[in-house]
């Protein structure tokens, strides 16, 4: 795929997932591996909504002055690419209902069928103090895809990275995982309503 088609492919993804509410206007990050050492990324200043040419940077796994106009989230991407061949696409999002479910659960059980076909059961990973919490994360994050063989990560109250060979896999499982999340804290939040 060129780099202009993949690029267009990115922009129409985190415009859907921003109006999704899965970025903030400078909140989050969306990737794609170019060859073998090279990915683009969202810049520091990308706007969600209208990720275009100028918001997107292609980066060497080697670092040098681009890193520095590239989002926060550019080691982490750099780290799942270089220790996961399958990894094609990476994304930082924070989707509202998932990180809100995170704070109070260990784990996510869906209980509606699109949930529990495509996700199942996952985890929900403490990343115990945020204070050193990306001096961590690249290193972290990828250790935990490798070692659970899963392509999606739940981290309480900072949001969820996946990443996938297919660009469109990884929006539909963020977008399946959003739902039955909502649909779960819909569900506790109508048995309190019963037990009053």
């Amino acid at each position: 795929m060129n780099r202009t088609n993949l690029k267009e492919k990115l922009s129409t993804l985190s415009l859907s997932m921003f109006r999704k509410d899965f970025f903030g206007i400078y909140h989050g990050s969306l990737s794609a591996k170019t060859e073998s050492n090279r990915f683009v990324i969202n810049t520091k200043e990308a706007i969600f909504d209208a990720l275009d040419e100028k918001n997107i940077i292609e980066l060497y796994f080697k670092k040098d002055y681009r890193w520095k106009q590239a989002s926060i989230d550019a080691s982490i991407h750099f780290s799942i690419y270089s220790q996961i061949s399958e990894a094609k696409f990476v994304c930082f999002s924070m989707p509202q209902f998932t990180t809100a479910y995170s704070l109070k659960h260990d784990t996510i059980v869906p209980k509606d069928y699109f949930g529990h076909q495509e996700i199942g059961s996952i985890e929900i990973v403490d990343p115990k103090q945020f204070e050193d919490w990306y001096d961590r994360a690249d290193s972290e994050i990828a250790y935990y895809f490798q070692t659970q063989k899963t392509n999606i990560m739940v981290i309480r109250g900072y949001g969820v990275y996946a990443y996938n060979r297919d660009i469109h896999e990884m929006a539909k499982k963020l977008a399946i995982l959003e739902k039955s999340c909502r649909l779960l804290m819909l569900d506790n939040s109508q048995s309190s309503f019963d037990t009053e």
